[in-house]
């Protein structure tokens, strides 16, 4: 691991050490997990944000799909 210095709101210190305090958890670990739940979101944008770029430039055709329509239906 490395250690990094970083400059924070002093309230955001203080909620912080409160949660860790009733997690039961560190400061350092705390930030470790809040930082890979960002990494994640960003990259769950990009990837929706390229998936909509995608059907923008190549929308999905009229019975594109319909060789499946009779897959989808479970009957009686």
């Amino acid at each position: 691991m490395k250690t990094v210095q970083m400059t924070l709101d002093e309230d955001l210190v203080n909620a912080v050490d409160q949660v860790v305090q009733t997690l039961g958890t560190t400061r350092s670990a705390f930030t470790r997990d809040a930082l890979r739940e960002a990494l994640a979101r960003v990259r769950e944008r990009d990837l929706e944000r390229r998936h909509r770029e995608g059907y923008e430039r190549k929308p999905v055709e009229p019975g594109e799909f319909g060789d499946w329509d009779n897959e989808q239906v479970w009957g009686d």
